[in-house]
């Protein structure tokens, strides 16, 4: 699906455009306010909801995430280029990943099973039959469902012969691994951070867009303007999601202000190579097993929801975390470029990552600059990166990675958990108690892969090709017990 049929992904990355526009433009402290009529002005013909102006409040919130604000603190009073200078002159990036934008929230109806017209109130009376809690009587010749009584346990709808019972989700609660994100007191949803992993599933989930990451934006275009020497950090995932070469685009990155770009992939050939030597010495020492450490996401489940498997996560720095460590050194502000919310988390953990942004910022700097990666030179990639860690942002491929490295010295089971959802957040406390046929676990929030981030600018189908084949032209990984 185009972006710009997704009223829901359009918005929040036209709001990004307008941000860096503003800024390059100088009038972002006097014309913020005015970014909302300008992309929703008088003369809209067709709002996507009841009138313009609750479309320009809409996007009034949507600008303020973009600041990096935080909507739950917005007092509405507030001039949006109060907020802007706020911004231009904070030191410290937002301690808090995303925000809710209220306004924007459709307030979905409580998650629930009903009864829909494909009853035939039949005599058998199965959904009865099936529910424990005495929740369904039969009314008017139909089956009806008593939302007091019901505890959403679903047996009723299983029993159904006609599939007449339906469950209605509200998305982002169903899309949440961890049960972090529920409707408050007043319908709206609300974010429990201290349950929250920062996976960005929910935000991804939510049809209306209510959701957003508070942007790094404005913190990264401040520094972009100072002295600092600034270094953008690309993931692998990156390749495919523009439509050029990665060479290109490392070209357009140095044209939209960054004096270096850095390819993470640098990091994931560190990374394999102590993960490799790090499984051998664990299993060597009667280790269970071990799990991989380079999803930020998942980092943030353990240490929040699954302690018992603490002591099997590799103690290795992930891909983000060595290339940082490197450009450091180096005297560079480093930039991490990536696919998701979490890897916020991980730099404000890390005091050599400085910022972290998304494709999808990166994507809105280049449009409001009005540079085309595509029209841009080929700048030579780096010819000692592996295939392998190239392939690092594919379920599966980080695994695969540590394997090749050990070459077979030490024989061992891998096995890829492709995404975090609620069942496979039980499988693991499982695995945690030694039930899995594997040595090493590889684990990823999102389904995919890190191509299949909330942040992404293309579907996973769509960037497999272009990583293959930038993976087909690279050397294979060394071996890492030599």
């Amino acid at each position: 699906m185009n972006a710009n049929d997704n009223k829901a992904i359009f918005f929040k990355r036209e709001a990004l455009r307008r941000v860096v526009q503003a800024f390059d433009q100088g009038t972002l402290e006097t014309h913020a306010y005015r970014i909302p009529f300008q992309v929703i002005p008088r003369d809209s013909k067709s709002p996507v909801r009841c009138c313009i102006y609750k479309e320009r409040a809409v996007f009034r919130a949507r600008t303020l995430a973009a600041l990096g604000c935080g909507v739950e603190e917005d007092d509405e009073a507030t001039s949006l280029n109060e907020y802007a200078k706020e911004a231009l002159l904070r030191k410290d990036v937002p301690t808090v990943p995303l925000t809710v934008l209220d306004i924007a929230c459709k307030g979905c109806v409580k998650a629930r099973h009903i009864v829909t017209e494909a009853c035939q109130g039949c005599l058998a009376r199965h959904c009865q039959q099936a529910c424990k809690f005495g929740a369904i009587s039969f009314e008017n010749g139909k089956s009806k469902i008593n939302p007091d009584k019901c505890k959403n346990c679903g047996q009723c709808k299983e029993a159904c012969p006609y599939n007449a019972i339906t469950y209605v989700p509200v998305p982002c609660e169903q899309a949440c691994p961890v049960d972090a994100i529920h409707k408050d007191e007043t319908g709206f949803a609300k974010i429990n951070f201290e349950k929250c992993i920062s996976c960005g599933q929910c935000m991804d989930a939510c049809p209306f867009g209510a959701i957003m990451e508070r942007s790094q934006l404005i913190d990264v275009l401040t520094s972009m303007k100072s002295t600092r020497k600034m270094c953008a950090m690309i993931a692998p995932s990156i390749v495919g999601q523009f439509d050029c070469t990665l060479g290109q685009l490392i070209t357009a990155l140095k044209k939209a202000g960054f004096d270096k770009v850095t390819e993470v992939a640098l990091g994931a050939d560190i990374t394999t190579t102590n993960e490799a030597r790090e499984l051998v010495e664990r299993l060597e020492n009667g280790a269970k097993f071990m799990t991989t450490s380079c999803c930020a996401a998942w980092i943030q489940a353990v240490k929040k929801h699954l302690p018992a498997l603490k002591e099997f996560v590799s103690h290795t720095k992930t891909p983000a975390g060595y290339t940082a460590e490197i450009e450091k050194k180096k005297g560079y502000t480093t930039v991490f470029i990536g696919p998701c919310v979490s890897k916020r988390a991980e730099g404000m953990e890390d005091p050599n990552i400085d910022y972290v942004m998304t494709y999808e910022e990166i994507g809105a700097l280049l449009e409001a600059r009005q540079i085309s990666p595509a029209q841009c030179e080929e700048t030579p990639l780096d010819p000692e990166i592996s295939a392998e860690a190239r392939y690092y942002g594919v379920t599966g491929g980080v695994a695969q990675a540590v394997e090749n490295a050990i070459n077979g010295k030490r024989p061992f089971k891998k096995m890829a958990l492709n995404g975090l959802d609620k069942k496979t957040m039980l499988l693991l406390n499982a695995y945690a108690r030694g039930t899995g046929d594997f040595q090493l676990l590889e684990v990823m929030s999102c389904k995919g892969g890190c191509i299949g981030g909330p942040c992404t600018l293309k579907k996973q189908a769509a960037v497999i090709k272009p990583i293959k084949e930038l993976v087909a032209k690279s050397p294979r990984v060394k071996d890492a017990l030599k």
